[in-house]
């Protein structure tokens, strides 16, 4: 499967050579405690499986550690402001990016992705 999901702790500068990262709420009592988060996942999960692009599932932490200003995914490189937040990297450097907004990530996705893989 085309998806995975990074360990923790992660060191953020060690995520070099992924393109596409997708940043979501930890799992809390069995599910994400973010519902924009948990309003994405299936379409996220059937996205990358259709178009058969690898992604790495990051977790910002449960609600307190995802709301603290020094979370380390708010920083460099990522500067994530929102979740979920998917990015696309190329050679190493963003060149786009889905924040937060689950209507928008349902309806842009496919193509978001698609770029991407035709490339």
């Amino acid at each position: 499967m085309p998806l995975r999901v990074a360990e923790l702790p992660i060191d953020p500068l060690s995520l070099k050579g992924t393109t596409y990262f997708i940043f979501y709420a930890s799992i809390v009592d069995g599910k994400m405690w973010c519902s924009d988060c948990r309003a994405v996942d299936d379409v996220v999960q059937q996205t990358f499986t259709d178009a058969n692009a690898e992604a790495l599932i990051v977790d910002v932490g449960k609600k307190p550690e995802w709301k603290a200003m020094d979370n380390i995914f708010r920083g460099e490189p990522f500067k994530i402001t929102a979740v979920p937040t998917i990015i696309r990297m190329r050679e190493s450097v963003e060149v786009g990016r889905l924040v937060e907004n689950p209507d928008e990530i349902k309806l842009n996705l496919s193509a978001f992705v698609k770029d991407s893989v035709d490339v």
